[in-house]
């Protein structure tokens, strides 16, 4: 699995001396098994801009999400772990890990973050990491931690609509974006990053596909569990879906699949308005007669202005 193939720009500008040196806080291969889906929100108005002037962030969003693909993903277990060596300052367990909605507004009201650890580090800074796993922290107050220790796991605990571990980047109480700590936004620009290597901005992509026999739900894509393997040959239908990211007004997903005898479909959907996760799903139903047997190959392809921005491919096989 891997997200958004195609970066904007890469960061180059090395930290200040005194500035602290990030690592991931999460233990994952960036554009693979995890990516970003939300980072600091530079707009100072109602509206919201990441710091490359894009649109993936969201009104008042004071970090930077690290998110997996799936709830399966999360189930399997991938490790938080600390971005740079500090003491801990604070933490919190015992939060339950359910995707947040109008039902449990009010039992996370005050505990937004879920389940979390906060590290201090010198200087000033300190860096938070919210929504980790139920049960998970493994660190308590007063440790002291080095970069890449594991502090617990991804979670969905807090006012979370996705697994993914939450970074907050602080100096004296003041939110810092760890991608450009200047005061406006880099716009395309090398800005000062606070990152130990160069991670590169991704505006969007896919990140997930999969054949099944009906359209699923969005929470069964959004579990995990719903792909399937094999389709027997009198399945009611053949649907290929697909989970994406930081989609915009305008963006296509063309979607097409080739089955033994050929071209099996091809359908490209324009999306009409922006949306931070999303899904689609197009097939066809079962004729009179059962589906040839073999394997049916799925591709989605992100076009954004006419450019691809993002592919991903998937198989099933009727027998």
């Amino acid at each position: 699995m891997r997200f958004g193939l195609t970066a904007l720009f890469s960061l180059a500008a090395l930290p200040a001396a005194s500035d602290p040196l990030l690592g991931l806080p999460i233990d994952c291969t960036l554009g693979e098994t995890c990516y970003i889906q939300q980072y600091v929100d530079r707009d100072a108005s109602e509206g919201a801009r990441d710091f490359a002037c894009g649109r993936l962030s969201y009104d008042g969003h004071k970090g930077t999400d690290f998110a997996v693909p799936t709830l399966e993903a999360m189930r399997a277990g991938v490790n938080v772990i600390a971005s740079a060596p500090g003491v801990v300052r604070g933490i919190r367990d015992g939060v339950e890990d359910r995707v947040y909605g109008p039902d449990n507004a009010e039992a996370v009201a005050g505990r937004e973050c879920g389940n979390g650890v906060v590290l201090e580090h010198e200087d000033g800074w300190e860096t938070q990491y919210c929504h980790m796993k139920q049960g998970s922290v493994r660190v308590r107050r007063g440790d002291r931690v080095e970069r890449g220790d594991v502090l617990g796991q991804v979670g969905i605990s807090g006012k979370a609509q996705f697994p993914h571990v939450h970074l907050s980047v602080r100096r004296d109480g003041a939110v810092v974006d760890p991608f450009d700590t200047g005061a406006l936004a880099a716009c395309g620009q090398d800005g000062h990053s606070l990152w130990q290597d160069t991670i590169a901005y991704v505006p969007g992509g896919l990140i997930d596909a999969g054949f099944t026999d009906n359209v699923p739900e969005y929470e069964a894509v959004q579990d995990g569990t719903v792909t399937a393997e094999h389709l027997p040959a009198d399945a009611p239908a053949i649907v290929l879906f697909v989970l994406a990211y930081g989609g915009r007004a305008g963006d296509t997903l063309r979607l097409t699949i080739d089955g033994p005898g050929g071209r099996f479909l091809a359908q490209d959907m324009k999306l009409d308005r922006d949306q931070a996760r999303l899904f689609r799903a197009t097939g066809r139903r079962a004729g009179s007669s059962n589906w040839p047997v073999g394997a049916y190959n799925g591709e989605i392809t992100l076009l954004r202005e006419g450019r691809e921005l993002d592919r991903i491919a998937t198989q099933v096989v009727v027998k």
